[in-house]
């Protein structure tokens, strides 16, 4: 277990940084949440309502990579099939490699019945299509196309995509994948790049699926803990979130396709590629704080200027997000807000009701408790990285504890680059605030 301590040493003169009580409390071993009673219940309902469509999330990445593959017009890669429902995740049920969540390792009930029932009564999958009475799953292909969009945010997976060992690989699974249709065989001998570039998203549909494979059972644990009495407050349920990424850093990240019962390594397992570098934190870079702005929004057009040339001017995700949903910097992930909004805990519809106005506002209400919730995991990430980089936070020589600050210091420089007005600072000032609804 990463231990932290209640209080800072002291041992340091104050910061003078903008944020400097945000980085007094992570040096305190806290979140850049303030520790209150109504964020607690605000974030751990979220972390429930996000598990439960993630737990589809992460199925329906792995149908798509593994079997539906280069479908030139997948239909149905929506539909789940049983075989995915009833996969057993790796971090639940009793034959788990690590057993983060103490529940069933298939899919989850609330789940289940909501595939059956949805919003409306049981019906055929196809007309729960067609009202979009179901998961959402492009808000996960958003997800995914971003991690792929802002490629190069560390670790070895991405370089791997374009080595020829990749392509290699890549191109035995095509050949095999088209084996008997010669029209899609024809135009990969055409446009082999325009394949191999479908096969790397492919290969980021895996990427995030095994993420989010880890993540359903860790937010469905801190649920049930906090049911339980046994979270307590916002740095209790940051430190399960490190302790967490450190227990599951290793795990595998790959890319198996499979094509009438052979399985095709694209990636292989072999390679040593691990969820934290290869999956976390390019995710967190990529969706946390990148992403980009929503079409309509802003002009794509080179000439308009309005979309960021460079990589890391993109600051449009959830940190920055303007939660209402309007055409403004940081559209908030109104997709998911609508897939949460059924899986809310009692405790958390009854504190929406209490402020909403109207049950229309409960979606902005809960997409500023995902903002809260987000930056919890952010915190929590930015507490991992301090461990495998600096010093622990007790630690009694003043030079370690001042490269800490300064590791924080660079972490939060994040949310007060100087093009950003008051407006555009990220929220990080408005989730200090209780009455930020």
């Amino acid at each position: 277990m990463v231990q932290v301590p209640n209080h800072p040493t002291g041992k340091l003169p104050p910061s003078q940084h903008e944020f400097a009580d945000i980085i007094h409390r992570l040096e305190a071993g806290g979140s850049m949440l303030p520790d209150t009673p109504e964020n607690l219940m605000q974030i751990i309902g979220i972390y429930k309502a996000y598990a439960v469509p993630m737990d589809f999330y992460w199925r329906d990445l792995l149908y798509i990579a593994e079997q539906v593959f280069l479908q030139p017009l997948p239909f149905f890669k929506y539909f789940l099939p049983q075989e995915y429902l009833q996969r057993h995740n790796h971090y639940a049920g009793d034959d788990a490699e690590l057993r983060v969540w103490r529940g069933e390792a298939t899919a989850h009930p609330e789940l289940l019945a909501f595939i059956q029932k949805g919003e409306t009564m049981k019906m055929p999958k196809l007309l729960h299509h067609l009202f979009h009475d179901r998961i959402n799953m492009e808000f996960a292909e958003a997800c995914m196309r971003a991690m792929l969009w802002h490629r190069g945010m560390g670790g070895k997976f991405d370089p791997y995509l374009d080595t020829e060992e990749y392509k290699a690989n890549a191109h035995q699974a095509i050949k095999a994948y088209f084996q008997s249709n010669p029209l899609m065989l024809g135009l990969y001998n055409l446009f082999p790049d325009m394949f191999i570039e479908q096969c790397r998203q492919m290969s980021y549909y895996a990427n995030l699926g095994l993420f989010w494979e880890v993540m359903a059972p860790v937010f469905f644990e801190m649920s049930d803990l906090y049911d339980e009495g046994k979270i307590t407050t916002v740095p209790e349920a940051m430190n399960f979130l490190v302790n967490g990424i450190f227990a599951v850093a290793n795990r595998p990240i790959y890319h198996h396709v499979y094509i009438r019962g052979e399985c095709y390594e694209i990636v292989p397992k072999s390679k040593g590629f691990v969820w934290l570098y290869e999956a976390a934190l390019p995710y967190v870079e990529a969706v946390f704080y990148r992403t980009a702005p929503f079409r309509g929004t802003k002009s794509y057009n080179a000439q308009a200027g309005q979309v960021p040339t460079q990589q890391k001017d993109f600051h449009y995700g959830i940190l920055y997000a303007d939660v209402f949903p309007v055409g403004t910097a940081g559209i908030p992930p109104t997709l998911l807000m609508q897939d949460m909004l059924h899986f809310l805990p009692e405790y958390l519809v009854d504190y929406y009701n209490s402020y909403c106005r109207g049950e229309e506002d409960m979606l902005i209400q809960l997409g500023i408790s995902f903002q809260r919730s987000m930056y919890n995991v952010t915190s929590a990430v930015i507490q991992a990285l301090r461990t495998a980089l600096c010093h622990p936070l007790d630690d009694p020589d003043p030079e370690h504890l001042q490269a800490n600050r300064q590791f924080f210091e660079s972490q939060l420089n994040r949310f007060t680059r100087p093009e950003y007005n008051m407006r555009d600072a990220a929220r990080l000032r408005d989730v200090q605030r209780q009455d930020y609804r």
